[in-house]
């Protein structure tokens, strides 16, 4: 678990280019900064850890570029002790950096194996969610239910409703939507029955699968 001098150098040039495509709060760069990204990813790509490019982490998932988990932290407008539902843990990286946002973070992951690994690699680094859960992401954590917002780190074809209902008023839901590509899309709860919608773009992510049962 080594976090080295040039770790810390690359992480500053990585910080530099996510500023150049557009990042610019400072609360994220921050956070990119000081999680060692290299450190959740299979040691065979820890010399490519800090590229701005997506990797496989096991389970047909992938770590999502860095850029990706900046501008899905953007758009969230994470405050300190925000309660924020992500769905979709995977290596678990988007978790550390919203924990590091100072965020109170619940996550859900339906891969077993991922959910494993990332339930013993998140204490090694010091970082503590409120909530890990392995489960189903499209009925979201009801029981802990109502969130600042939600993000949701797999493309969906449609906004699942229980994610919906589980906003808060003036809460943001951040999910790419889309069949093979995904446009990421914000919804802003304005009262109990309207969202305010808002596209960003084009973004391409392994799909958010429900459990059928």
């Amino acid at each position: 678990m080594r976090d080295t001098e040039k770790h810390q150098g690359l992480r500053n040039q990585l910080v530099k280019l996510l500023q150049e495509k557009g990042i610019t709060d400072k609360n994220v760069l921050e956070a990119i900064k000081k999680i060692p990204r290299h450190l959740f990813l299979d040691s065979g790509f820890e010399q490519f850890a800090y590229q701005d490019k997506a990797f496989p982490i096991g389970a047909g998932q992938t770590i999502s570029q860095p850029f990706t988990v900046a501008f899905q932290s953007q758009l969230l407008e994470v405050k300190k002790d925000d309660k924020v539902l992500e769905i979709g843990t995977g290596s678990g990286y988007q978790t550390a950096v919203l924990c590091k946002m100072g965020a109170k973070v619940y996550s859900v992951e339906r891969q077993n194996e991922l959910f494993k690994s990332t339930s013993l690699l998140l204490p090694k680094l010091g970082i503590r969610p409120k909530h890990l859960s392995f489960g189903d992401g499209y009925k979201g954590l009801p029981n802990y239910a109502p969130f600042d917002s939600i993000i949701v780190t797999a493309g969906a074809p449609i906004i699942p409703k229980p994610l919906m209902a589980q906003l808060k008023i003036g809460g943001r839901l951040v999910i790419p939507l889309g069949e093979k590509e995904q446009i990421m899309t914000l919804l802003i709860r304005k009262n109990e029955t309207q969202f305010e919608k808002h596209e960003f773009g084009e973004f391409r992510f392994v799909p958010l699968l429900e459990d059928k049962n």
